[in-house]
């Protein structure tokens, strides 16, 4: 079930604590209660929102990489533990290695990265290639885009068993695979899946999200604003009046609360590169969340903007 560090904030007692302490300005990580997913394979919680790195591109020893260090720090003042990234990501994964090491932050965050390989001799490098490039251990380790499943996910069982990696998944952000990805599921004892999901695109919650439920699956979810066609929808129309029961500031957390409070173990990781996102997507972890009733009101506006 989705927990609060003091179980305070599905009451809506985050967005006074927030007024009251004049926004975000000078807060950091632990001030104040914020919204967690539990891992059900474990027990751990992670705050319910993470980050998709796959923007963080560049020369890691160059200005260029200056404001995704900058939104990394943010990200973390602000609560964010679990990143997300991929080999795949251009040097996302160098890039991030060295700027989390920089700040300090390496170990204490919650890393989850991928393989695609469909040899398993050729994944096995292309994972001890990631545990170099990130610099220390990795949570988290999928499949991606379900590409070599079989012969990988032998490898990350084996690893984890060994206690290499604590947890494994498989991912895809195509609707397409929804099919296969059911079957996967049902085949194999994951810990985490990864899915699209948003108000913009709704087709994982028909068979994915309920079957993440009976199995016991963590679901973090990709493209949590639809590819920026949530934003285009609602240019220039203001946040409903009733978001500010549950605290939602913005459309941005408006539609990352959306997917919290799915009644599967939902966590959005959406790809953020600026410090001013990062601050916003983190909002969505305070205050409190829609209930069944709102979540259909949400539905039925954006059916009618987009």
């Amino acid at each position: 079930m989705k927990l609060t560090r003091r179980h305070l904030l599905r009451m809506g007692a985050g967005a006074g604590l927030l007024t009251a302490t004049g926004g975000w300005n000078g807060l950091l990580a632990g001030d104040l209660p914020l919204i967690h997913t539990t891992i059900p394979a474990t027990g751990q919680q992670v705050p319910a929102v993470g980050i998709g790195t796959v923007r963080f591109r560049g020369n890691p020893a160059s200005a260029e990489v200056s404001p995704f260090r900058e939104t990394l720090k943010v990200f973390h003042q602000l609560g964010g533990r679990l990143i997300d990234t991929s080999p795949n990501y251009g040097n996302s994964e160098a890039v991030l290695g060295r700027l989390l090491e920089e700040l300090g932050l390496r170990d204490q965050v919650f890393m989850a990265t991928k393989v695609d390989r469909e040899d398993q001799a050729e994944g096995i490098e292309r994972m001890q290639g990631s545990f170099r490039r990130l610099g220390g251990s990795i949570d988290l380790m999928q499949v991606h885009n379900l590409r070599g499943t079989d012969v990988e996910l032998e490898t990350m069982m084996a690893w984890k068993a060994e206690g290499r990696i604590r947890y494994i998944g498989v991912t895809t952000h195509r609707n397409s695979q929804h099919a296969e990805m059911e079957q996967v599921m049902r085949r194999y004892p994951l810990d985490f899946v990864q899915v699209n999901y948003s108000l913009a695109d709704r087709a994982a919650a028909e068979r994915i999200l309920p079957l993440a439920q009976d199995r016991g699956v963590a679901v973090l979810v990709n493209r949590p604003f639809g590819k920026g066609e949530l934003f285009r929808a609602v240019k220039g129309v203001a946040v409903p009046g009733w978001a500010a029961d549950f605290g939602a500031a913005s459309w941005g957390q408006l539609f990352l609360k959306y997917i919290i409070s799915h009644p599967a173990e939902t966590l959005p990781i959406p790809g953020t590169s600026k410090p001013h996102h990062a601050e916003d997507n983190m909002g969505a972890m305070l205050g409190g969340l829609p209930d069944e009733s709102q979540r259909k009101d949400l539905e039925n506006l954006m059916e009618k903007l987009i």
